[in-house]
Formats: C-alpha cells, sequence, structure tokens
C-alpha cells in the first residue's frame, strides 16, 4: 500500500496564512455568471502568471497555468492567450492594473498574483481578483505553506474565483478515485487508483492481485469503501465479496465484511457513520445498513423483487434505490427507515446506479433504452428529467461536491474478439453540452469523487 505523502490539510493552511488583500476599491457587486440559467457565454478571463524572483518565476507561471486550466475546464471561463498581454507580471506586483489595457482585449476579469520562498523555506503566495470594467478588486487573499503544496494552492484560488464569480462552491480542491483496467480483456487487471480532479499526482492504492470494483469516498473523511474479490481456500477460482474501509491518507485499510452476493460496493452516509448496501440473500435482494462503529446491520426494504443501488440524501432522511419490483428496473425513493416507498421513473427504459446530489436537488441516473445508454438527472420527485449524454454505454455517475458536474466512464463496442471498446472517464455539466475526458494512464472505470479537500 502506497502511504499519501500529501497530508495538508485546507485548515492548517488557511489559519493564521489566508489573508486577505484589501485595497481601496473592493467590489461589491460586479461580474457575476449565472449558471443557473443553463448554458451560459464563456467568461473572458485574464490569468497573468504569477510574478516570483528566481526560481520563483517558474512556481508563479505554474500556479497561473493550473489556474487557468481548472477555470477553462468548468466550461465558465474563457482564458486569453497570455501573448496578448501588455502589463508583465513584475508591472502588476507594482502597482495597481491599467485598466485600459486589459479592456482593450476584452477581458472581464483579471488573476494575478506573487510568489516568493520565505527564509524558512515556506511558499507565500497571494493572488488577486479584479473586475476590469469595474476596475475594482473582487478578491485578494495570502497563502502560506510547504513549497510542495503550491499545486494545491491554485485549486484553493481556483475555487475562490469560482465561488467569487458564481456564487457557488467550487470544486477544485478534490480528488477522484477509480478503477485503473489494463490488460487483455479476458485477464483484465483492475488497480485503484487516485488523481487530483485534472488528473495530476495520480497513483495507485492496490497492486491488481485482487479485483476491485466501485469504490466509494466517505462524505466526512479521506476514506473509502470499495468491493474486493478475493480467494478463500486454496482453490484460486473461488472468490468471495469482501468490502474494505482504506483511509487513503495513511494506507490504512480494514476489512468491512464478507458479504456474498455482494455486486456494489456499500456507500457512506452523508455522516461518515454508517454505510448502505444490497445483499442477496434467500433469493431476494436487498437494502440494508450497516453501523461501521459497531458493525451492526439492519435490513432496510423487505421484497421479493431485486433491490439494488441505494445512495443517501444529503440530509440522510431519504434513500434513492433500483428495483424490479414493478416488472422492470426502475428508481424509487424511500425514508431512511424504508418507508413510503415511491416509484420515480417513469419514462420508457431502463433505469439504474441512482446518486442523489449533494445539493439535495437532482438524482442523476444511468437510462437504457433502444440499445444505448445515457446519463441522466432528476428532481426527487422524478420530474425534469434531462439526459445530459449518450453512448455505446455510459454508466456510474458521480458528483462534484458542488453538485454541478457529474464524472461517469463511457466505453465504446468492442470487436468480435473483445478487442476496443476500452472505457475511459469523462466528465460533464449539468447543461450537457461542457462534456471532457479526464486523461488517466490507463483505462478507468468507476469514478468516485470526493468531497472538498479538509
Amino acid at each position: 500500500m502506497i502511504h499519501d505523502s500529501f497530508p495538508l490539510k485546507r485548515r492548517a493552511l488557511l489559519a493564521g496564512a489566508a489573508a486577505s488583500l484589501a485595497l481601496p476599491s473592493v467590489a461589491q457587486s460586479q461580474v457575476r455568471i449565472d449558471i443557473t440559467r443553463g448554458r451560459v457565454d464563456p467568461l473572458p478571463t485574464a490569468v497573468s502568471p504569477f510574478h516570483g524572483e528566481g526560481r520563483d518565476t517558474a512556481t508563479g507561471a505554474e500556479i497561473a497555468k493550473v489556474i487557468s486550466n481548472n477555470l477553462e475546464r468548468s466550461g465558465l471561463f474563457r482564458p486569453i492567450d497570455p501573448r496578448a498581454f501588455t502589463n508583465t507580471p513584475a508591472q502588476l506586483a507594482a502597482a495597481a492594473p491599467q485598466f485600459t489595457t486589459w479592456r482593450q482585449i476584452n477581458a472581464a476579469v483579471l488573476i494575478h498574483g506573487n510568489v516568493a520562498t520565505l527564509p524558512d523555506g515556506r511558499l507565500r503566495v497571494e493572488f488577486r481578483l479584479w473586475d476590469v470594467f469595474g476596475e475594482a478588486q473582487m478578491e485578494g487573499r495570502v497563502y502560506t505553506t510547504a513549497a510542495s503544496n503550491w499545486r494545491r494552492i491554485a485549486h484553493i484560488v481556483s475555487d475562490q474565483v469560482y465561488k467569487r464569480v458564481t456564487g457557488e462552491d467550487g470544486y477544485f480542491d478534490t480528488r477522484v478515485v477509480y478503477v485503473s483496467e489494463s490488460g487483455p480483456g479476458q485477464r483484465r487487471i483492475k488497480r485503484l487508483a487516485l488523481m487530483d480532479q485534472d488528473g495530476a499526482n495520480h497513483r495507485f492504492l492496490t497492486d491488481g492481485r485482487e479485483l476491485v470494483l466501485t469504490p466509494r469516498f466517505s462524505p466526512t473523511a479521506q476514506e473509502i469503501t470499495y468491493l474486493a474479490y478475493v480467494q478463500t481456500g486454496s482453490n484460486p477460482n473461488l472468490l468471495r465479496p469482501r468490502v474494505y474501509l482504506l483511509n487513503i491518507d495513511t494506507g490504512q485499510r480494514e476489512v468491512v465484511g464478507d458479504f456474498p452476493g455482494m455486486t456494489f460496493a456499500p456507500r457512506f452516509s452523508p455522516d461518515g457513520n454508517r454505510v448502505i448496501m444490497s445483499m442477496a440473500q434467500s433469493g431476494t435482494t436487498d437494502v440494508y445498513t450497516m453501523d461501521l462503529r459497531t458493525r451492526q446491520q439492519a435490513r432496510i426494504t423487505n421484497h421479493n423483487s431485486i433491490n439494488t443501488s441505494p445512495s443517501y440524501s444529503p440530509d440522510g432522511r431519504q434513500i434513492v434505490f433500483n428495483s424490479d419490483r414493478g416488472g422492470s428496473q426502475q428508481i424509487y425513493t424511500m425514508t431512511a427507515t424504508g418507508d413510503n416507498v415511491q416509484r420515480i421513473s417513469f419514462a420508457r427504459g431502463l433505469y439504474g446506479t441512482p446518486v442523489w446530489s449533494p445539493r439535495g436537488d437532482l438524482i442523476a441516473f444511468t437510462k437504457q433504452t433502444e440499445g444505448e445508454f445515457f446519463i441522466g438527472v432528476m428532481r426527487p420527485d422524478g420530474s425534469g428529467e434531462r439526459l445530459l449524454t449518450r453512448a455505446f454505454l455510459v454508466e456510474a455517475p458521480t458528483w462534484a461536491p458542488n453538485g454541478r458536474v457529474l464524472m461517469y466512464f463511457r466505453q465504446g463496442a468492442s470487436d468480435s474478439r473483445g478487442n476496443g471498446g476500452n472505457p475511459r472517464l469523462y466528465s460533464i455539466d449539468l447543461t450537457g453540452y461542457n462534456e471532457r475526458e479526464i486523461l488517466t494512464p490507463a483505462d478507468g472505470s468507476d469514478p468516485a469523487w470526493s468531497p472538498l479537500l479538509p
């Protein structure tokens, strides 16, 4: 098991180090992107290389590059080519921007900053966000941290810019765990892998000796559950589903239990103290919960049907799941105790893998109809169904912590020999227009998005 060498805590990073940078004119109400209106034109954004001396020059350029890439991938910002800039990083560090020159290149907002290595080796990073047409500062902060944490600073700055301009939390200072796949189709090697949301800092969490599936992030800690098929006894073909709990910061792993008939790993409750899962027993598959502190199980559904893929609402009061109790696989909701079961999917097709948004306003799902798969969203009462993307196979939606972006995996058809059709990770926003491939070293499936790092 590989230990995490990046245990920076946001609260430790910010404590006494994230001071606001106030200037005489601090804008109260300027540039705003209304992301509730659906598709919007990206905001022209100038991200200047952060000013630094000596080796800090390169660090400042890299920080600006990460910020620019984060904002561009959101689909809400359009970074301007730095070759059009007329003010140098040194000029921006010495005085307020010359707004006329930035308006000439149609920049609506300007982001710049300074980077300096302190005598004790720590890195001091400051940034400012400006409304170019309002000629006023919108945000300004200073961070002091270990020099190796420069990339996290870039993600945190990106979150600050996103929130200041949209009014909603960002999602850039997050990680994604997924199943990395390699090898021929009949001898596929599957390993858990972890990376930043932009694909950086990629590393493997398991060695490939066990088949691993469906990792899930805890909403309160840097922990995941995942399902592994492990050998029992001397017969290498006799495998048993086992659920593990893995701390990705320390590498510590513990067995939650062996669960015959389980096909999906459990999901955490919003408080992180319980997991919810489906298990097959006596010919039926029902939803169960387990208290992680006591390992006590409780049966939530009791129906002569297949009930799988449960997911809690963010307040923990409701559960969404899929069931064939009505004759075909559809989406249902119920209370956390199993009462008041309501079917919410009624359109044509089969529905599965429902996941409640962290905002509580939407449920993401996979839909299969007429030989194709779709990723879509609907309201918790089943209204407002929208299909965001389609392909031969798209599956396993997972939400960004702000509830505005989904990640999933896409797979094409393979040939008669089983070649091709390799799974890859993608993200898409709720408009359905901003779809991006998430580049990984090998094939990837079953992504799970972390909460904002603590």
